[in-house]
């Protein structure tokens, strides 16, 4: 039976996405991805996305720039997979620079 999401982390949504996004692109960077293998990899994170939430962002985030995607058939089954564009690298790479900047100041409150 699948973990619904909490009321807390519902009531966070738009600020959860953004580090799922930063997620995606972590991965994408690292190899190529497709939406069901993500699903399962943030579940392992705590986050429980349903493909509803998660494909559409795939999609936003191609149609920006920030990923790029080719099909791939098996057999019946047709996966699109997404990797990093240079754009993404530059975005994913700013993100953590101003995380680390970030953590540094609020360890030090």
């Amino acid at each position: 039976m699948k973990e619904q999401p909490t009321p807390r982390a519902m009531e966070h949504h738009d600020l959860l996405s953004g580090l799922i996004r930063l997620h995606v692109l972590h991965h994408a960077a690292e190899q190529e991805i497709y939406g069901q293998w993500m699903i399962d990899e943030l579940a392992h994170h705590g986050y429980r996305l349903s493909p509803g939430t998660l494909y559409p962002m795939l999609h936003k985030m191609e149609r920006d720039g920030y990923l790029v995607s080719r099909q791939e058939r098996e057999g019946r089954t047709v996966r699109k997979l997404y990797t990093i564009t240079p754009k993404g690298n530059e975005g994913l790479a700013l993100a953590k620079e101003r995380i680390r900047e970030f953590t540094g100041e609020a360890m030090h409150r």
